[in-house]
């Protein structure tokens, strides 16, 4: 990184109050204000992934899209999902991953659907042959102030499906394809500890993504595929003035003031995959920016 590390932490980026942004979901980067941080600037790679395969869901924008340009400069080739809709940022992170040096295959499909899930694990094995580091990392959340009373059967139906039911598709699918030595990272949250009643449903997936990353990680550790998730507080990504009515305040209830950038995020997820880790499995990595976890 680069030498604003030695800078205090709750500094190093804009600070609430953030100007109101409503967008449709799933938001744009290019629309967002202040625009996030990816780490285009700041990763620098040191070959911890060097030749690997991996997939990314949700590789357009936001962590996501941390995470795929962290990985291809740390010497990894990406395979990414994205909505159709994100077609503008998904070619942006092609950008990024090919600018590094590494193949990137970008991929719309909607992973709510087990055949799109499916399609997307097949084009993975087509174009690597294997995958070394899968990344459960899309998501889908909606505010809805009254909580339990506002939330749809539809909406709920989405949320389960985006976030529990494609995880354990792509889990499942790409079992046969990852060897010994690989990686399953999982993305939950804050949330799945401390739930905020207008987010109700997606805290509930995320409670659910620790158990099953837990779970998982003892039924693949004999076949020595290690099984870790990242739990992020407020980060600062285009689902969030998608999603959220007001986003002025956004971040500040975190001990450091402020919502994580994508770019703070990145690192988890490296060390997670590489075998600097080797010993690490069932592990729930926490980066709240100091919300205490259990």
């Amino acid at each position: 990184m680069s030498d604003q590390d030695q800078e205090h932490p709750g500094k190093r980026y804009p600070q609430p109050e953030f100007p109101q942004q409503d967008q449709p979901h799933p938001g744009a980067t290019d629309d967002m204000e202040p625009r996030p941080d990816h780490g285009e600037r700041s990763y620098q790679g040191h070959n911890l992934l060097e030749n690997r395969h991996s997939v990314i869901t949700g590789g357009d924008s936001g962590i996501g899209r941390a995470v795929a340009l962290a990985f291809a400069r740390e010497g990894a080739d990406v395979l990414f999902s994205y909505l159709p809709e994100e077609e503008e940022d998904a070619q942006e992170t092609v950008r990024l991953v090919e600018e590094a040096g590494r193949r990137a295959v970008p991929m719309a499909c909607d992973i709510r659907d087990e055949a799109d899930c499916r399609a997307l694990v097949d084009r993975a094995v087509d174009a690597f042959g294997s995958i070394d580091v899968l990344v459960n990392n899309a998501a889908f959340q909606m505010a809805q102030s009254q909580g339990l009373e506002d939330i749809t059967t539809e909406q709920f139906d989405r949320v389960m499906r985006t976030n529990l039911y494609a995880m354990f598709w792509l889990c499942k699918m790409s079992l046969p394809h990852i060897s010994e030595g690989g990686s399953i990272i999982n993305t939950t949250s804050v949330q799945a500890y401390k739930p905020s009643p207008h987010l109700l449903d997606y805290a509930t997936t995320k409670g659910a993504i620790v158990t099953f990353t837990q779970g998982l990680a003892g039924n693949l550790a004999e076949r020595g595929i290690r099984v870790n998730a990242v739990a992020p507080g407020p980060v600062w990504t285009p689902l969030i003035p998608a999603t959220l009515p007001d986003t002025s305040k956004f971040g500040e209830q975190s001990p450091l003031g402020r919502p994580a950038q994508p770019a703070e995020m990145a690192p988890a997820y490296v060390f997670l995959a590489s075998q600097q880790a080797g010993y690490v499995t069932a592990e729930i990595l926490n980066a709240t920016g100091g919300t205490p976890l259990p």
